[in-house]
């Protein structure tokens, strides 16, 4: 069967998945990506995602990636959340969760119904495929919008017409040749809300992200002791980030995907502080298995909302916090000094003293140091 009779079939099949968009682009569509790749790379703006940096000419050009690909299948699934993600940012006692870290995680939810769609495809054409979900160097968002899903929005997340800034990605690509689609074209005009809201001026410029300055990335792939600069601005996000998805414009055009409702796991729809705060591995585990949120792993999640602790002002927390000044993880017992001292500078100051002199991890010594700093200590009772 030919690539042009075969095309509606795909389609029709790739909706009938789950898919809320489908459309087609060449493997040399996006030109432009290896020096926008090599340019953001160089100003460090990866920041510790050296994955990124690893071959770039091989993640900025299908080709590099796969000889043998002629077209790029692209497929989008609207997830928008079930509330406001600002509305959720107010109420400093709950913890928020990025809208599409709510359900079970998208990579294997995409990527199964990819490989059905592929398998389709092989079927009818004995065409060659392959299949990518954000786990192997491809980049979606441009080649999305040089398939004509949307476009790459001043946030440099894809926007779309019909779905606005919601849509999850993933690709088949293949050896057989279709007629691409027409590309969208930049629809962003001269508003700059998502630039405006970021909390912590992730944007030097429009179209540009400073990966080391986002909240996602460093709620998310940070590995480390997130920078004091930042940790006021993180608020109550303990995961993510959608405040630049969620002022876009183009939300209000969005369709509200047959999945999105029946997906979410409600008791990840902004839980409270004080529900998270005590989680140990066994029951980290349990609560976000099969979500995005699990490989950040306990210690990442408990630094994060520690933070938002700290920001809280909620002192029925403070027992709590305590209790992890001796954590084993040195991320949750640095970040325990530092929302203790956000809640209580007095009792802060009356433990520095004692917890100095048995911490074994310079980081935490440096946040008790800090407290020393800020409070003269209290005699101990």
């Amino acid at each position: 069967m030919t690539s042009e009779r075969i095309r509606p079939l795909l389609v029709e099949r790739g909706r009938a998945l789950g898919f809320d968009d489908i459309r087609i682009t060449r493997a040399d569509a996006a030109l432009h990506l290896p020096e926008r790749l090599d340019a953001w790379l160089a100003q460090g703006r990866h920041g510790a995602m050296e994955w990124m940096a690893v071959d770039p000419g091989r993640r900025a050009a299908p080709v590099r990636l796969w000889g043998e690909v002629r077209s790029l299948i692209l497929c989008g699934i609207n997830c928008p959340p079930l509330d406001d993600p600002l509305a959720a940012v107010a109420d400093r006692r709950r913890g928020v969760i990025s809208a599409y870290a709510q359900r079970r995680d998208y990579h294997d939810v995409i990527k199964g119904r990819l490989k059905e769609l592929a398998g389709f495809l092989v079927a009818r054409t004995g065409c060659d495929v392959k299949v990518f979900v954000d786990t192997a160097p491809v980049m979606e968002k441009p080649l999305a919008a040089a398939a004509g899903l949307g476009w790459q929005g001043k946030h440099t997340v894809l926007a779309s017409r019909r779905f606005g800034s919601w849509l999850m990605l993933g690709a088949i690509f293949t050896t057989l040749e279709f007629e691409p689609d027409a590309s969208e074209k930049d629809r962003c005009g001269s508003c700059r809300r998502c630039l405006d809201i970021c909390p912590t001026q992730a944007f030097p410029a429009p179209y540009q992200l400073d990966a080391r300055r986002c909240i996602s990335y460093l709620t998310i792939e940070h590995k480390g002791h997130i920078p004091p600069e930042f940790r006021a601005a993180i608020g109550n996000r303990v995961f993510g980030c959608d405040d630049c998805l969620a002022v876009c414009p183009w939300n209000k055009f969005a369709q509200a995907g047959r999945e999105a409702r029946l997906a979410i796991r409600q008791e990840l729809v902004n839980p409270p502080l004080a529900d998270m705060i005590g989680l140990d591995d066994a029951a980290f585990r349990t609560l976000f298995a099969a979500t995005p949120v699990k490989r950040t792993g306990r210690d990442r999640f408990i630094r994060n909302v520690l933070i938002a602790v700290g920001n809280s002002g909620d002192c029925s927390l403070l027992p709590q916090v305590i209790r992890l000044l001796d954590d084993p993880s040195p991320l949750v017992r640095a970040m325990a000094v530092w929302a203790l001292s956000r809640l209580s500078a007095a009792e802060a100051g009356r433990r520095v003293r004692t917890h100095v002199a048995q911490e074994p991890d310079e980081a935490v010594r440096t946040e008790w140091a800090t407290v020393q700093a800020e409070c003269r200590p209290a005699s101990a009772p």
